[in-house]
């Protein structure tokens, strides 16, 4: 799961710029005039708020250079990322030759070349979905060096001065998860829920210590994380077990939660950070002969096997991030910076904190909203916005299902 690399503060804060060094850092000008009504709410699946800002693309300074990390680890980066990022900047009145979107292939070291090379052809901001914390931080030390700002895209960098984040608000996420996790366990009727989380890679990646954060404290009124077994709260469930699919790996998490259902096969709730986990859990439900509407799992991301899963009633639902909103907001973000003006705290209207442990200091975010997905909204959301495929969706769950679920 590489959808967000975030631990955020909730606190609105305002962002002032300090003046960059370097040849290549874009200078305010009397025409730079960021719309006053520019804010995480302003943008759509149609894409309309990007016209306004063709006159602060036209203060600007230098090109946008967008470096996204992979093709393999999710399917986003080219069937939606990679379009709707040129989209947003072509709506708003960016020329061909006023930015450039890169892949790097899974590949730290070209991810770091690619933002060299955009900064040497005049690259005055850069969003850059960092293959791992490591080069990220090497990205922001080389760009800044240059005079260029940085927005870390999707993925959070702690270093430096001039570096912002934009994506989902993961807490938020972890908060939907946990509310999704309560209303599926009193609505499937589970009593007295014996229940086992199965956490992402914590040990990698301060996102998912972020997603723990927000449904341990839904949950367990307890945002520690994770949490010691024999844990109880006010409406009867006890926590089992709370373990760690390190480094987000789906086979690592079915091996775990095979081994605590043998162990434990009082387990009758779980909650799982995304859906690739979600799934893993349920084939193993489902290989120990487990009826659908009996143990609640959870999940985020909207996958294709998690709505599936979510319309064959194995999972409670999933949480959206609509990523042609992270698109424009990036691409928002980077033409305010391009044109050397302060972004509005409606805009940027959060921070990012690296977790214990972690290096790095508190760096202003713009945070959107996810959405929790189940079979009440999927239509309106997930399928209306063509990020799920109808006619495969389907297929794989069943007409009669679909056609149940007013699913078309």
């Amino acid at each position: 799961m590489k959808l967000a690399r975030l631990f955020p503060s909730l606190a609105v804060v305002g962002v002032v710029l300090a003046a960059c060094g370097g040849n290549n850092t874009a200078t305010s000008t009397p025409s730079a005039n960021v719309p006053s009504d520019l804010s995480v709410t302003s943008f759509n699946a149609d894409f309309t708020y990007m016209s306004n800002l063709k006159s602060l693309v036209s203060a600007g300074k230098g090109k946008v250079g967008v470096i996204l990390p992979d093709t393999t680890s999710s399917a986003r980066y080219v069937a939606f990322d990679a379009p709707y990022l040129k989209k947003a900047f072509d709506l708003a009145g960016y020329s061909s030759s006023n930015y450039k979107i890169d892949n790097a292939q899974g590949q730290e070291q070209q991810e770091l070349s690619l933002a060299q090379a955009d900064i040497t052809a005049g690259a005055t901001v850069l969003i850059m979905d960092p293959i791992s914390s490591s080069v990220g931080s090497q990205i922001q030390a080389y760009a800044q060096s240059h005079g260029v700002k940085v927005i870390s895209y999707d993925r959070a960098t702690f270093t430096g001065t001039q570096t912002f984040y934009v994506s989902f608000d993961n807490v938020q996420v972890g908060k939907l998860i946990g509310k999704g996790f309560t209303d599926c366990v009193t609505a499937w009727n589970v009593k007295s829920p014996k229940v086992f989380q199965l956490n992402g890679g914590e040990n990698s990646d301060p996102n998912a210590v972020s997603f723990a954060q927000g449904y341990n404290q839904v949950i367990w009124n307890d945002p520690t994380t994770p949490l010691t077994a024999g844990k109880t709260n006010s409406q009867g469930y006890t926590l089992i077990g709370d373990q760690v699919a390190t480094d987000w790996k789906n086979d690592v998490g079915a091996t775990i939660f095979q081994q605590q259902f043998t162990a434990h096969p009082t387990i009758n709730a779980t909650v799982e950070a995304n859906d690739g986990l979600g799934n893993a859990v349920i084939q193993v439900l489902k290989n120990k002969g487990i009826k659908a509407k009996t143990i609640p799992t959870t999940g985020q991301d909207a996958t294709l096997d998690g709505m599936v899963n979510v319309l064959t009633d194995y999972q409670c639902g999933s949480v959206y991030k609509a990523i042609y909103l992270e698109a424009q907001d990036a691409v928002a973000l980077a033409t305010v910076l391009r044109a050397g003006a302060t972004p509005p705290t409606a805009l940027v209207n959060g921070t990012t904190t690296p977790p214990s442990g972690v290096t790095g200091n508190q760096q202003p975010a713009s945070l959107l909203t996810p959405v929790w997905v189940d079979k009440s909204n999927m239509e309106s959301t997930v399928i209306k916005d063509k990020f799920i495929d109808v006619a495969t969706l389907c297929s794989k769950a069943g007409a009669a299902v679909c056609s149940a679920n007013k699913i078309s």
